[in-house]
């Protein structure tokens, strides 16, 4: 009798109709697959660092990153930092959605997802123009004297700091511009759900939530890209 009395509570408790986490089944994955993510940048991060603080010689993001649109070339750190501004006024107005569609207002669920789609497409576009600033420029790379590494080979040759700094940048700030590439997407497609009122016959519009903590992450994740690539 006792077993049949657990199989019974373990039916009631959990029978795939009630989360033991008490969020639905799609936040759930969603957090799963952000966790999965996280990883991989991590990794990727990491092995930037190690690089970084191994080579005996980097490459000065100050120098590296001194260029604005407009022929503007002593502006350090500036257009990065316009980037970085953008996409935290991205994950401002995804927030606004979020608080619209817990109030089941479509229409401003509607507005806020516009922004932020723009906001997005705009940080696209200033990656796009460092890129193409990056690779057609062509300037030499200016390097200072790393204090972590030495020249004895022990802790990285001299001459591979920038050639490890550029395939980094690309891959790494390539990857994350392909989550914001992806986020963007999956915005207009929310969009025109929203606007086609998919939403209001759910009931609900958890599907912004889930597609906020996406977009929220994506920013987090630029924080730490930002750090790395362009304050150390």
């Amino acid at each position: 009798m006792s077993n049949e009395a657990a199989v019974s509570d373990h039916q009631r408790s959990w029978g795939g109709g009630v989360s033991p986490f008490n969020v639905s089944y799609g936040k759930l994955m969603m957090w799963y697959f952000l966790v999965s993510d996280a990883f991989s940048f991590s990794g990727l991060l990491i092995t930037y660092g190690a690089l970084r603080f191994s080579n005996a010689q980097w490459p000065d993001p100050e120098v590296v990153f001194s260029a604005f649109p407009g022929g503007i070339h002593n502006a350090p750190l500036m257009f990065v930092s316009l980037m970085t501004f953008i996409l935290i006024m991205s994950s401002v107005t995804m927030v606004r959605a979020v608080q619209e569609g817990h109030q089941m207002n479509k229409a401003g669920v509607v507005k806020w997802l516009f922004f932020t789609i723009i906001g997005g497409a705009a940080f696209l576009g200033c990656q796009a123009w460092e890129w193409t600033h990056m690779i057609t420029a062509n300037p030499p790379i200016t390097i200072f004297e790393n204090p972590f590494g030495g020249p004895d080979g022990t802790l990285g040759a001299a001459g591979s700091g920038p050639a490890a700094f550029g395939q980094l940048f690309f891959t790494i700030t390539g990857f994350h511009g392909f989550h914001v590439f992806s986020g963007v997407v999956i915005n207009i497609i929310v969009l025109f759900m929203t606007l086609q009122g998919t939403f209001e016959k759910r009931g609900h519009y958890e599907m912004i939530e889930k597609v906020g903590l996406y977009w929220h992450f994506v920013d987090l994740v630029w924080v730490f890209v930002f750090l790395a690539f362009y304050l150390l």
